[in-house]
């Protein structure tokens, strides 16, 4: 796992051949808060606690940026997705607040 600064996420995706995945995994009222979309992703919202049972949705070759509000939760997941046998996965740093302050003004802080 990568530890990626929200501030080179518009780089990386920029690199990729194929749209990354955004993996979501705040909890459904966090997500109605702040919504995130990030343009060269493919978004999908999994709450940590859901990750183990919906795994299957996920496809080992994608690239996944996990985030959530402050990066400790995205962190866990991705660490996690590496032991699965995901080998492409960054914990997007600081989360969606460190989004809000840093690239993006307009997604609500909570």
């Amino acid at each position: 796992m990568t530890e990626l600064p929200v501030r080179e996420l518009p780089a990386l995706l920029r690199s990729l051949a194929d749209p990354a995945v955004l993996l979501d995994v705040r909890e459904p009222w966090e997500v109605a808060l702040a919504p995130l979309e990030v343009a060269g992703t493919t978004l999908l919202r999994i709450p940590l606690h859901d990750l183990p049972a919906r795994l299957a949705e996920l496809a080992p070759s994608r690239t996944l940026v996990c985030v959530c509000h402050h990066g400790v939760r995205s962190r866990h997941a991705a660490a996690w997705l590496e032991r699965t046998g995901f080998d492409d996965v960054y914990n997007l740093a600081g989360g969606i607040d460190a989004w809000s302050v840093e690239v993006d003004p307009a997604v609500p802080r909570y």
